[in-house]
């Protein structure tokens, strides 16, 4: 792949091989996130955990994370990028250590928030270093391709080697696994990613620092207990009115504050706001797919954690090739056609599933839809990575995409809280008349019916949201890289090679 040369004129093998290190850190925390999936069974007779102590394995790597992008992405930009990423994969590797020696509960849910803390620093500033290697144009945009492409595959991809490290060696293998890799992936950042001298002047903002990640940790812990308690539960009303009181004061903080950690520029420049508006409702289906989808293969259609691994491999290699085709298709047919013809591929995904039957099998019911999924979403993730970084001011760079981390994220603990009460509710009233699959894919197939509808409007808002700019786009039309537009991240070219953007 030509990814063409920097500013400066350094050789594309040389930032080629950059790339693929900063990738493999993306890939790694993404593959943290669902490589537990499988295996929660084995962990919860191992470890000792309680039905409600088992979901904690999930969500304190998700609270962690989620809460604490932003200081993550602010980080980056303050003690520079480079800096935070190795600090941010050494705290992983040993967090993913210890998960695999963890006995007991406590020890292993603790290791997974720590997992957290080092996702929250990898992520934003791993992007941030990708985007700065590559000035604005052809190859910035299949820069972002490979991202999209291993940040998908990424969730697949864990579920594959969960199946197969549980059933081979066990539960603790999988955390063993990931730490090794990531101490490759360590040792590759650092002989591989040049250093980078692109730190931004300024203080860390403190009160609004720590006034953000208490509301968002607030917000994911009454989210994540609502799927266990219901959302009438006191804990879950208490926490979501914590986090809106906590959100208010923020906002009241970051007005004030000269070096605020989310500035109100931060929203005037170019499209952020629609970008992470529109990532933030495509990450509520994404992560409740790789939720849903392993537990009907297990739970219904009789599958070992092997062979559910193996299964999600048509999804990764559909979303690879989606995110791959992603820049050439907005080439010819317009960045915003490109977006709203991805959603609604993942979306006739989707609902292709919720058509899922409990006498049904891999081929009829998965196979297909699974597809179909896997080409929309890596098409769709490389657009919005490009959109929401869109004129985003070198200085605020990192910034921007610890910002879209987060609503990807945040929207994802939402997305999934809903939609598990919604699929557990649904499960519950079949119950009554249905025999345990039958009653089980009820509660999926409300699931996946839902997330066809949420990524239907989507698609129906996203040519309001990206309209600026998206003028003159088709084949043939002007090739300016203001006409570009999400393809060409065209926000990113008053950045140009000193942007150094991220996210997940």
């Amino acid at each position: 792949m030509n990814l063409g040369r920097t500013k400066d004129g350094t050789a594309a093998p040389r930032r080629g091989a950059a790339l693929a290190a900063l990738a493999a850190a993306q890939f790694t925390v993404m593959l943290a996130t669902s490589i537990v999936n499988v295996a929660l069974p084995q962990i919860r007779l191992g470890a000792g955990l309680s039905d409600g102590g088992v979901t904690w394995v999930v969500n304190a790597y998700s609270l962690a994370f989620g809460a604490l992008l932003l200081a993550g992405g602010r980080a980056g930009d303050l003690l520079g990028r480079r800096r935070v990423l190795v600090a941010g994969l050494v705290l992983f590797a040993g967090a993913s250590a210890a998960a695999g020696l963890a006995s007991s509960p406590g020890p292993l849910i603790a290791a997974r928030a720590a997992q957290g803390l080092g996702a929250a620093a990898i992520a934003p500033a791993a992007l941030a270093l990708t985007i700065g290697l590559f000035p604005s144009g052809p190859g910035r945009n299949r820069a972002l391709a490979v991202w999209g492409a291993v940040s998908g595959a990424g969730g697949a991809a864990g579920v594959l080697l969960g199946g197969i490290l549980t059933q081979a060696w066990g539960w603790p293998w999988i955390f063993h696994a990931v730490a090794v890799g990531t101490v490759l992936v360590l040792a590759a950042v650092v002989a591989l990613v040049p250093r980078s001298g692109g730190r931004t002047a300024g203080r860390l903002d403190l009160p609004g620092t720590v006034t953000v990640t208490l509301a968002l940790t607030g917000l994911v812990w009454a989210l994540t207990g609502a799927r266990e308690a219901g959302w009438t539960d006191p804990g879950v009303l208490g926490g979501l009115l914590g986090a809106v009181v906590l959100f208010a004061a923020f906002a009241v903080i970051e007005r004030s504050r000269p070096d605020a950690l989310v500035p109100p520029r931060l929203f005037t420049a170019g499209r952020v706001t629609s970008g992470n508006l529109l990532m933030a409702l495509l990450g509520s289906v994404w992560i409740a797919l790789f939720f849903f989808l392993p537990l009907y293969m297990q739970q219904v259609l009789g599958m070992s954690a092997l062979a559910t691994g193996v299964g999600q491999l048509p999804l990764a290699a559909a979303n690879m090739l989606g995110a791959l085709a992603a820049p050439r298709l907005a080439r010819r047919t317009g960045a915003t056609a490109t977006l709203t013809a991805g959603l609604l591929v993942e979306g006739a995904g989707l609902l292709w599933l919720s058509r899922i039957d409990s006498g049904g099998s891999y081929a009829v019911d998965v196979l297909g839809p699974t597809v179909l999924v896997g080409l929309g979403l890596g098409i769709a993730f490389v657009q919005l990575t490009a959109l929401a970084v869109d004129g985003v001011p070198g200085p605020d760079a990192g910034l921007a995409g610890g910002l879209v981390n987060t609503t990807r994220q945040i929207g994802g603990v939402v997305g999934l809280a809903f939609l598990a009460t919604l699929a557990g509710s649904v499960t519950a009233e079949a119950s009554g008349h249905a025999s345990v699959p039958e009653a089980l894919t009820a509660g999926y197939r409300a699931a996946f019916a839902v997330s066809a509808a949420i990524l239907a409007a989507t698609a129906l808002l996203t040519p309001l949201l990206t309209r600026r700019g998206d003028r003159g786009r088709r084949c043939g039309g002007s090739r300016t890289e203001s006409a570009r537009g999400v393809t060409t991240a065209d926000g990113a070219a008053a950045t140009e090679a000193a942007a150094l953007p991220q996210h997940v």
